[in-house]
Parts: C-alpha cells; sequence; structure tokens
C-alpha cells in the first residue's frame, strides 16, 4: 500500500492509504459477513481510509440511513481497531422522514444539524473523534457563515478533525474557505466529488441544482485544486458502477458526446499493454496525475477489491500517461 497526508494542522492531519474503502451499501446490500470480509482484507492489505455517511443507506429499506455507519462502528469494536483507521463520514444530505427515493427534505447543514448530527454519528461508529467530516451536499438555504461557523464549532469540542465538502460548486468551497480564514477558524481541507477517466458532461442537469452537476470534477475544480495544493480531492464512483467492464451497466446521458470512444479505445489499448484491468488503468491514472487523486471504490465482494488494491502497484509509464491524457 502506498500513503498520502491529508490535512495541514498537527493535531487533526492523517495519514491515509491511497484508496479510499466505500462502504455505502455495507450493512444494506451486502450483508454484515461479507462486509466485514472486505473491511477485514482492506485493512491486512494497508488500507487505512474508510468512507461513510448518515445517509447511507436510506434506499434500501426505506429508512433514514445510519446502516452503513452502524457497521462500521461494530467492524471497528469487534476487531479492536485503534486510532490507525481514518474514518471518513458526511452530514447535510439525511432525510428528515423515512424514505425509499430521492428526495430533497434532508437536514441541511444549520448549526443545530451539524452540531446534532455530528455526534449521532460519531455514537454509530463508536470512536471519540470523526477524522474527517465533510458536508454532503450544499445548503443554500442557510447562511454559508453559519455551516461553516457550525463546522468550526463540532473541531473545537473534539467531535470531528479534519473538514471536508462533497458535491460543491468550487466557488461555494473557495467562499466557505475564505469565511473560515478570515475568522481564524477550521475550513475544508478535503474535497469529494465523482471523477473518472471518462470525462462526464456537466451541462446535464443534476436532481438538486438547475445550473448542472456540481458533484462533478470539473475544469473550474480541476484549476482550482492546482492552485490550492494543499487540498486534497477524494474522487467517488470512478469505475462508473462498473459501466467500464460491463455490458449490463450502460454510461448514461452524461457521457453521449463524441470524446467517450476515444478514451475508451485508450484505455482499453493500455490494460493490454499492462496486462492490467482497465478498472486498474482508470485507478492508476487517477492516483499518479499531476493532480494525485485519491480514489473512492467500493466492493460487494473481497475479489472486487482485490482487483482495486492491485491498481496501487500499478504504474503507467509517461508515454502510457501521455497517451491517456491526450485521447479525446
Amino acid at each position: 500500500m502506498k500513503y498520502r497526508v491529508i490535512g495541514t494542522a498537527a493535531e487533526t492531519r492523517r495519514e491515509v492509504s491511497v484508496l479510499s474503502l466505500g462502504t455505502m451499501t455495507f450493512g444494506t446490500t451486502v450483508d454484515e459477513a461479507t462486509s466485514f470480509a472486505i473491511l477485514d482484507r482492506f485493512a491486512e492489505a494497508g488500507g487505512t481510509f474508510i468512507d461513510t455517511s448518515n445517509n447511507y443507506a436510506f434506499w434500501v429499506n426505506g429508512t433514514q440511513g445510519g446502516e452503513s455507519e452502524e457497521l462500521v462502528g461494530r467492524w471497528l469494536r469487534s476487531r479492536g481497531v485503534g486510532d490507525g483507521i481514518t474514518v471518513a463520514t458526511k452530514l447535510g444530505a439525511r432525510p428528515n422522514q423515512p424514505t425509499s427515493g430521492f428526495s430533497l427534505d434532508v437536514e441541511g447543514l444549520s448549526a443545530k444539524v451539524i452540531r446534532e448530527s455530528a455526534e449521532r454519528s460519531r455514537e454509530r461508529l463508536g470512536i471519540e473523534r470523526i477524522h474527517l467530516l465533510y458536508a454532503h451536499i450544499m445548503d443554500e438555504k442557510t447562511p454559508l457563515e453559519e455551516t461553516v461557523q457550525g463546522f468550526a464549532e463540532v473541531v473545537a469540542n473534539g467531535t470531528a478533525g479534519l473538514l471536508g465538502a462533497s458535491n460543491h460548486w468550487a466557488w461555494r468551497v473557495e467562499r466557505a474557505r475564505a469565511l473560515a480564514a478570515a475568522a481564524g477558524v477550521p475550513g475544508y481541507e478535503v474535497l469529494q466529488h465523482h471523477h473518472s477517466y471518462l470525462r462526464q458532461r456537466t451541462d446535464v442537469l443534476s436532481l438538486r441544482s438547475p445550473d448542472g452537476n456540481q458533484g462533478l470534477v470539473s475544469g473550474d475544480l480541476l484549476s482550482y485544486l492546482r492552485d490550492n495544493p494543499s487540498l486534497t480531492q477524494v474522487s467517488y464512483s470512478p469505475l462508473i458502477a462498473g459501466a467500464y467492464v460491463r455490458d449490463d451497466k450502460p454510461l448514461g446521458p452524461g457521457f453521449d458526446h463524441a470524446g467517450t470512444e476515444p478514451r475508451l479505445r485508450a484505455v482499453r489499448e493500455v490494460a493490454a499493454e499492462t496486462g492490467a484491468t482497465v478498472n486498474q488503468v482508470v485507478l492508476s491514472w487517477l492516483m499518479g496525475g499531476d493532480i494525485p487523486i485519491l480514489p473512492l471504490v467500493g466492493a460487494s465482494s473481497v475479489a472486487q477489491l482485490e482487483e482495486s488494491l492491485a491498481a496501487v502497484d500499478l504504474d503507467l509509464t509517461p508515454d502510457q500517461r501521455t497517451r491517456l491524457d491526450a485521447a479525446h
């Protein structure tokens, strides 16, 4: 395994594995025995970065979420895992009422929600401090100043360490960071968006925004990351739910453009040259780029996890990386 330091302050920064394990379906569609086996193998391989959320996975059984955090907490306690594992969770998108479908009626990012939801997450996880706490989605109804102060409060009282933002426009991240800096309080240091080798159209609207999909790594966000190297980018769904390799997993309208086929050809050619899988090439490309990305991978079996783990040791040549970058 390889590692990277995230965060800047000595009291909150963490050394984490370059591969993060997503546990969204653990405790629901992935049963406890399988979930524990995947977590055990990840830890055995040197994985130290686990991701969950307080709303995972409400849509499976029509709840408000919490099943994933509870399972991760049971695993941490049963294995006697110490502070060497970095646990990240999120708040803000938990539905206010049990539901099995998409809902705009979510908890949001008020100071009260941040304080209460962070404490409930900490209790479900059974840890003294949430190592990394994300604002899961944007909340444009709550003043940004209140959200910034709310997150500062949970850091000050020891409930959380590092702070992050997921599915946010770059300008919202920058404004929140500026407010935090002006107030002398901790700000967002880790970002989490969807990013993969295939480029996705940003003009395909998300359900939450009339202006496009704020959950994507786009040009403005890459520019922002390049100009702020102390920030860390974690990218979810890097393998697009299996769409690179499975015919039964269509790419969807976001990838319906002229650049998709050339990049698919390029990644397949590099996979054939290296003897690796297409998925492994995608993960290696993300981890080794000029803006290093920490891929957040899911797994429903140990075998799936093994494929992702092997990508850590796949080093693309400069020529291969140049060809991948140039395909369009």
